[in-house]
């Protein structure tokens, strides 16, 4: 166990960067036609191809997610994931031909420092050559922080970014989350440096303070970054588990806790959080609804973890103003 989604048999995740710009793209490719599903409770999302991924649809099985910067230019990371699978010979069979099948979704990065001229109508976006790049680089290694789609995350009041994290469950099934969070709000506890997820932390994995002493009213006060539609935490879960498409739906259902255990404020009107739910199945289906109720709990505590983890890996941007990574204020 690495403590990372790759944990999950089946799994693979790789990143691209463009540093100039300040955004990235993160895929996490299946090693086989995988069962998923997605909830979607942010007011503001932006994404591609989810609605197949509702139980009713005929599409079952995916080739790979993709998380990606640039708001809506970004949704063009899809088409580099797919051209690689493509090479690679995977795809949903329509007729002589393969169509990969590659849900997305993107967050709002635009405002970070980076130059993205695209959004000016000056060239074309780089997401399509990042996309490919970053299904290239799938590994079962790979950075968190300041990476991938991850690489212009913010937070309210510090530098946001991808985490990960695994945890096996009381099933013996292994759950792990990969998350770019990019929150309307924060994961910080008033201006401290200790995590809402605090106690969901296995191993110091992202500081080992705790909660603080006591938690001030004005603690508690809500903490906003930015303005209208800068925001957005996009996550997969994931499972060994054998799932059914509604299964995996309510697997991603449940992993929102984890959001909402580690973020303050979450699923707001300007957030576009979805949470992508998957299924590799090479560890047999659960018993029954309790043995099921225990992998969405793990999914909630693992994505928990992974939101403190992403913030807490973050490196700053090097731009005038850019926001401090939670090192930069709080020491290493």
């Amino acid at each position: 166990m690495h403590n990372l989604i790759t944990d999950v048999r089946g799994v693979r995740v790789g990143h691209a960067d463009d540093v100039t710009a300040a955004t990235g793209v993160t895929a996490a490719i299946f090693e086989r036609p995988t069962i998923a599903s997605a909830a979607v409770l942010g007011g503001a999302p932006g994404s591609r191809d989810t609605a197949l991924l509702l139980p009713e649809m005929t599409v079952e099985h995916i080739d790979a997610i993709v998380l990606s910067g640039g708001s809506a230019w970004g949704l063009g990371a899809a088409d580099g994931v797919m051209s690689w699978l493509a090479s690679q010979g995977r795809g949903f069979p329509v007729g002589s031909f393969r169509v990969p099948i590659v849900p997305q979704a993107i967050l709002f990065d635009l405002g970070n420092g980076g130059d993205k001229r695209w959004a000016r109508g000056e060239g074309e976006t780089p997401y399509r050559e990042l996309g490919a790049k970053a299904a290239a680089a799938a590994a079962e290694s790979f950075a968190l922080g300041t990476a991938g789609a991850g690489y212009g995350a913010t937070t309210a009041g510090l530098k946001g970014g991808i985490g990960s994290a695994s945890a096996r469950a009381a099933t013996g099934q292994i759950v792990g989350a990969l998350v770019a969070v990019n929150a309307v709000g924060s994961a910080t506890i008033g201006d401290g440096p200790h995590f809402w997820a605090a106690p969901y932390e296995r191993d110091g994995e992202f500081g080992g303070l705790g909660w603080p002493t006591a938690i001030a009213p004005d603690d508690l006060g809500l903490r906003f970054k930015g303005s209208t539609g800068q925001n957005t935490t996009i996550a997969l879960v994931a499972t060994d588990a054998a799932l059914t498409k509604p299964q995996a739906r309510r697997l991603a259902l449940a992993a929102h806790d984890g959001l909402a255990r580690a973020l303050r404020p979450v699923h707001a009107p300007l957030d576009g959080d979805i949470v992508f739910a998957a299924a590799t199945g090479y560890s047999g289906a659960p018993s029954d609804a309790f043995a099921l109720t225990e992998l969405c709990a793990t999914a909630a505590d693992v994505l928990a973890r992974a939101v403190a983890r992403g913030v807490h890996a973050a490196t700053a941007l090097p731009f005038p103003k850019a926001l401090p990574a939670w090192r930069d204020r709080f020491g290493g």
